[in-house]
């Protein structure tokens, strides 16, 4: 089935809602770590961020990254466009290349210090589930979906790889943010493919050098070929402390105060 206008907001949110309940009810059924933190309070702030972030969107940007993957389709706009790469094969590589890029931002909010002060919001949560991969101030949401539309047009990416990337992305990063128990064997596995939540676990840590490694949400090999890959947290993923070590009261990780983290100094 064609990608188009009508159907491609409603493949997106399928895969997410199909993705989101699928990863909350293995965490009731096979929990990776017991939470430490009351579920209802966390789940209402990260939920409550993900609709605020799904509004901020659609007031700030009037063409969505498929929207401008169709014009630089028609208008011949891009690398693959303008080298006449064939469709399939410009496809898969926008998607690669995407993912890199990706990369490459999270790496940069982490070392970048005024971009940190809001991406930092994500990693205050004080336990990690399916909810935590969603968890992103509206800020750093503006600027990841910025970054994607210019990119989307530089490398003149098929409209089709642009939703397939953002299924992907979205799905990858509730599976690898999950609280999920995954058999060491079969996590040995996968995480040769995809990002497991026991390799971006680790980024979770509340250690400076271990939350400034596994920066990738879908493709794992970034972090291999960069060296900012870590395999396990030192203290294990039973004992490992998540969050932030100076914000670590729940009283103050209210909705209103997440928001305006990027605005305080701590």
């Amino acid at each position: 089935m064609p990608v188009t206008n009508d159907n491609e907001i409603y493949i997106r949110l399928g895969f997410f809602f199909g993705v989101f309940a699928a990863m909350a009810a293995l965490e009731l059924i096979s929990p990776r770590r017991a939470l430490k933190t009351p579920k209802a309070a966390r789940w209402f702030n990260n939920l409550s961020i993900t609709f605020i972030d799904t509004a901020t969107i659609r007031l700030v940007f009037p063409l969505m990254a498929f929207d401008m993957a169709k014009l630089s389709a028609e208008y011949g706009w891009g690398l693959f466009n303008i080298l006449g790469v064939p469709e399939i094969a410009a496809g898969v590589l926008s998607v690669i290349i995407l993912d890199l890029i990706i990369y490459a931002q999270h790496a940069g909010v982490h070392y970048i210090y005024p971009l940190w002060k809001f991406h930092r919001m994500h990693h205050t949560d004080l336990d990690i589930d399916v909810t935590t991969g969603a968890r992103f101030h509206p800020g750093e949401i503006v600027l990841s979906m910025g970054i994607k539309m210019v990119s989307v047009i530089v490398i003149g990416a098929p409209p089709w790889s642009v939703v397939a990337f953002e299924v992907l992305l979205n799905a990858t990063s509730m599976f690898n943010h999950s609280n999920v128990l995954v058999p060491l064997g079969l996590d040995r596995v996968l995480r040769l493919f995809v990002v497991t939540p026991d390799m971006h676990r680790v980024h979770h840590s509340v250690i400076i050098r271990e939350y400034n490694s596994n920066f990738g949400f879908n493709l794992p090999w970034w972090d291999r070929i960069f060296r900012t890959y870590k395999d396990q947290p030192d203290k294990g993923h039973t004992n490992m402390n998540i969050g932030l070590a100076n914000f670590r009261d729940p009283k103050k990780l209210t909705l209103p105060k997440l928001l305006a983290l990027p605005f305080v100094e701590r």
